[in-house]
């Protein structure tokens, strides 16, 4: 199937623009090499194929970020299916497994490892939302990439109970 010239060429841009995004969700959800790589694979062949659906409606990093967690969160949800593969043997894996983080050049690359194994710690939504605010990501960003209401009470506000405004209210009750 060949794609819009336009599509690739976005494509490319997201690859080489948001490389961050691909490595810290990659390092959140796998814990072996092996892991890393094909969830990487698993996350650039989700990417490529939602370029078309992508209508700029939402931020770059947003939808990259939607896609990104949503392919880890069902990829954990099957690891016993993960477990039977083979590692896939090609350069995809490699883009996100050996681009070196922002805590590799000043040296505190033990506080990353620590910092993955707790993130690892988690289930699979709150490793999402942890790895987005960690990123610094607007809570209005938040909860688009999530799929949330960012102000719950705005949905039950008619279904919370009414509290008696003064004392008499409350006696007849």
């Amino acid at each position: 199937m060949s794609r819009n010239p336009a599509d690739e060429a976005l494509f490319k841009e997201w690859l080489e623009t948001h490389r961050g995004i691909f490595f810290k969700v990659t390092q959140s959800f796998a814990r072996t090499a092996t892991d890393a790589a094909e969830l990487q694979q698993e996350i650039l062949l989700q990417l490529w194929n939602s370029v078309p659906a992508y209508s700029g409606k939402a931020k770059a990093s947003t939808w990259i970020y939607r896609v990104c967690l949503n392919t880890a969160l069902a990829w954990r949800r099957n690891a016993d299916r993960r477990t039977a593969r083979i590692e896939p043997e090609t350069d995809v894996s490699q883009l996100a497994v050996n681009t070196a983080s922002p805590a590799d050049h000043v040296g505190q690359q033990e506080i990353l490892e620590k910092l993955y194994a707790a993130i690892h710690a988690m289930d699979g939504f709150d490793r999402a939302l942890v790895l987005l605010m960690l990123d610094g990501l607007p809570y209005r960003e938040i909860a688009e990439v999530m799929g949330v209401d960012r102000n719950p009470r705005r949905r039950g506000a008619d279904a919370r109970p009414q509290t008696p405004r003064n004392s008499d209210e409350r006696s007849h009750r």
